[in-house]
């Protein structure tokens, strides 16, 4: 257990890289046929997934402390590809696993085996390939060929298969159209077309991403990426200066597309201090009032603004919650059973959550082996009234592995 002792926080971090975009680069890299360089790679657990699968289909990598080197080319040399938890892995990398005759097996670890991947089933047995399920969940068995042609999926639950789709299509054939209903996280869909237009792949779509024009035949370009810091991840230092100190934060683009960027507009509205110069964003302490915010579209966020919602004087809504149910856990659910036991007053009436600024008493909370919250309650610890133990703290490595060393560089108390 890491217990956390209320404190006051201040210094500068560098925002870790996005394992969102490391992912998507990875297997960018894995459809070129020459050699793609990625600057200020992701080494964390899903990160390091993503390269394992892309070496088990056949890319060769080299891996050092500031670049990873990748030599494309599908060979596969394995028949069995781990996600371990990454949902991202799987729903992009079992159409590109479709790509070729040999039947693979798609899985997993821990609470990946429970996330909902029925929805990839007909659409790519339309497409010309194998695709079962276990009953709509891991593992997966797939094999291709897959090809090009229409077909309609339902994103509702992730953007996540509609990624590897869009990845995996261009260079199928004949030509494709892809209809899109219920997509929810409409940046992750933004960020997945600006990468692939990086590597020199170009398709068009009408509005709000509901349906797409894939042109076949086009060739991945090898090039060089430099994979942008986290806002993910950043939210939560942001987050840790607005009720406890002054935090600044390093290496973010402020005209990301990534969804975590609405952070700001959030603490803005809370009348937190904040500058923004170049590529650091600061968050220092002040009155902060309550917030309403659809989170609809950036379900990550849910965490870190709970955290600033139980600072803030008054009752703040956050709606989305309904995005919240099938993450590493139900972390709806997750949020308030934990934040309750530490002296949250927070509620769920449909699809908003409701949450009662108060003092956070603390005491223990279990992480339910959901990366989020445990950083949540870390960074709530900062202020509360007798700090906070967390179980299952090492969840962190699926996403931050650093956070806590990054957390007592800037004055946090962590046993």
């Amino acid at each position: 257990m890491r217990w956390i002792r209320p404190c006051e926080v201040e210094g500068t971090l560098s925002a870790p890289a996005s394992k969102s975009l490391m992912i998507r680069a990875t297997a960018a890299a894995l459809l070129c046929k020459g050699e793609t360089r990625i600057i200020n790679p992701s080494f964390c657990d899903d990160s390091l997934a993503g390269l394992n699968i892309v070496e088990a289909l056949g890319a060769q990598v080299e891996r050092e402390d500031q670049e990873i080197k990748i030599k494309g080319g599908i060979d596969i040399k394995k028949t069995a590809l781990n996600c371990n938890e990454s949902g991202l892995c799987m729903r992009m990398f079992t159409p590109i696993a479709a790509l070729q005759n040999k039947l693979i097996t798609v899985s997993g670890t821990g609470s990946l085996m429970t996330r909902p991947m029925g929805m990839m089933e007909t659409p790519l047995n339309q497409l010309g390939a194998y695709c079962r399920t276990n009953r709509g969940y891991p593992p997966i068995r797939v094999k291709g060929p897959i090809k090009g042609g229409k077909i309609v999926i339902d994103a509702s639950l992730s953007s996540q298969f509609l990624t590897g789709l869009l990845t995996v299509l261009p260079i199928c054939k004949p030509d494709s159209e892809l209809v899109v209903n219920n997509l929810k996280s409409k940046p992750y869909v933004a960020m997945t077309l600006s990468l692939l237009d990086h590597f020199n792949i170009s398709i068009s779509y009408e509005k709000d991403f509901e349906r797409f024009h894939i042109k076949s035949n086009q060739s991945f370009q090898n090039t060089t990426y430099a994979v942008e810091g986290d806002w993910s991840s950043a939210s939560f230092l942001l987050v840790a200066g607005a009720i406890s100190g002054k935090v600044k934060v390093r290496n973010l683009r402020t005209d990301s597309l990534q969804a975590d960027k609405h952070i700001l507009e959030v603490l803005e509205s809370t009348g937190s201090k904040m500058s923004i110069l170049n590529d650091t964003v600061t968050a220092e302490r002040d009155r902060l009032e309550s917030f309403e915010f659809d989170a609809t579209e950036c379900p990550d966020l849910f965490p870190p603004l709970v955290v600033l919602a139980c600072y803030c004087s008054g009752q703040s809504l956050i709606k989305g919650v309904e995005r919240l149910r099938h993450k590493e856990s139900d972390r709806a659910q997750a949020l308030i059973t934990e934040f309750t036991k530490v002296g949250a007053k927070i509620n769920i009436d449909g699809n908003l959550m409701e949450i009662e600024g108060t003092q956070l008493k603390g005491g223990i909370i279990d992480s339910h082996n959901d990366h989020r919250v445990a950083m949540a309650g870390a960074i709530a610890a900062l202020s509360s009234e007798k700090g906070i133990g967390i179980q299952g703290w090492q969840s962190v490595l699926k996403s931050y592995p650093d956070f806590f060393e990054d957390l007592k560089s800037i004055g946090g108390e962590v046993e």
